[in-house]
């Protein structure tokens, strides 16, 4: 009997030759479309929205000869992604809603429309591998990059569980995107030339300003410019040794304090939780010679710190701290205890390059300290870890 397949077309070509590599592989295959977001408020004119999204998946659904369904999670779209967002920004910190949406959403919610559907598994157009290992009588799944380097979206996946590995499959994840476009082009599909979907996971590209005025208020306060020569700390590069004090892990992990450096009010803002680290648009404050950057926040106070130059300072940091609770193991069997020290590379956000690091587990949590300078370690992202190509961990910053 035929395994059957729920695969989520989104309407777009990773997804479609997805469907069609499994259909062909001999899986019984369905096309389910899930419908997320509905307001328009803060997306940026000329951006497709799900109208376009789901008659393209239909239409996909048709060449393929495959039954096809449509599903609105709207209602824990909102309450489990966009909600967390606005919690986020408003304590100042900066989520990563795609992240949470496969968390929570494609491989949750999604999921269990898909096994009302009698799916035995879920799949996506992600660009990551799944393998399978075995210990013993239990099954691990490892989580791998992609096979194409410039498209792997692993990161997105880094707070899934063995539990929803269990069930999901990544049929592209060992081609690359021109080979993806390329058989979608053979099989004469609908969305073999369409562009790739971007900004926020299911809403699209918006204006963050003001999609984030649905529910956090404008309020002015002052821009403060950091002179590039502020009291800082100088980490020698290269890792810590084992034996490291965990005070120079805080050290080398804690934000920089503007409000003990020299800085002179340059403008106004209308928030500072509308700002991210490293974050260039939308300051709009001429007359440098180089463009200004986000270097901090002071949410308590509604400041601003910004500093000149992409080379500036304040925009680099040695280390970051993950909350023990927001630590996250895919590979549970490798679980770092209290007080191991480890070396594994790091990615702070899509498609960084991955950074050598040595990461201690102490009893409050998980302290990253990078061979070299980070820039824009900005809190509520997600830190994720690698081995070679398999995706480890991953934790909330918290600092």
């Amino acid at each position: 009997m035929k395994k059957k397949v729920v695969v989520g077309l989104s309407g777009g070509v990773d997804s479609s030759v997805a469907a069609w590599l499994l259909k062909e592989s001999g899986y019984e295959v369905t096309g389910l479309f899930m419908k997320n977001w509905h307001d328009t408020t803060g997306l940026l004119q000329g951006e497709c929205h799900w109208e376009d999204d789901i008659m393209f998946a239909e239409m996909v659904a048709r060449k393929l000869q495959i039954p096809f369904h449509s599903v609105d999670l709207s209602g824990p779209y909102r309450k489990r992604v966009v909600d967390y967002m606005f919690s986020e920004y408003e304590k100042g910190r900066t989520p990563n809603p795609d992240v949470l949406c496969n968390r929570e959403i494609k491989f949750d919610s999604f999921a269990e429309e898909a096994k009302k559907l009698g799916g035995d598994f879920v799949a996506t157009g992600h660009y990551c591998r799944k393998e399978s290992i075995s210990e013993g009588d239990v099954t691990i799944y490892r989580l791998l990059a992609g096979k194409d380097i410039n498209k792997d979206q692993s990161y997105f996946l880094c707070q899934v569980s063995q539990e929803q590995l269990a069930y999901a499959l990544f049929p592209v994840g060992g081609l690359t995107k021109p080979e993806v476009r390329a058989i979608a082009e053979k099989l004469g599909l609908a969305t073999a030339h369409r562009k790739d979907s971007q900004g926020i996971c299911f809403v699209g590209k918006v204006h963050l300003p003001t999609f984030l005025q649905q529910k956090l208020k404008a309020k002015k306060g002052p821009v403060v410019e950091i002179p590039p020569s502020f009291d800082h700390a100088e980490w020698h590069m290269g890792c810590m040794d084992d034996n490291v004090d965990e005070n120079e892990l805080i050290e080398a992990s804690e934000p920089y304090n503007f409000s003990k450096s020299y800085g002179r009010i340059i403008g106004e803002h209308n928030g500072a939780h509308f700002y991210t680290m490293g974050q260039r648009k939308g300051i709009n404050i001429g007359g440098y010679r180089e463009p200004l950057f986000v270097i901090g926040t002071d949410i308590e106070k509604n400041i601003l710190y910004v500093g000149e130059g992409q080379s500036h300072p304040g925009l680099y940091r040695k280390g970051l701290f993950i909350r023990d609770d927001e630590i996250h193991w895919i590979r549970k069997d490798l679980e770092m205890q209290q007080n191991e020290v480890r070396d594994y590379e790091v990615r702070i956000r899509y498609r960084q390059p991955l950074q050598k690091a040595r990461l201690y587990r102490k009893s409050k949590g998980l302290y990253i300290v990078f061979n070299k300078l980070q820039r824009s370690i900005a809190p509520g992202q997600f830190a994720a870890w690698y081995s070679g190509d398999e995706l480890i961990g991953s934790g909330v910053i918290e600092r």
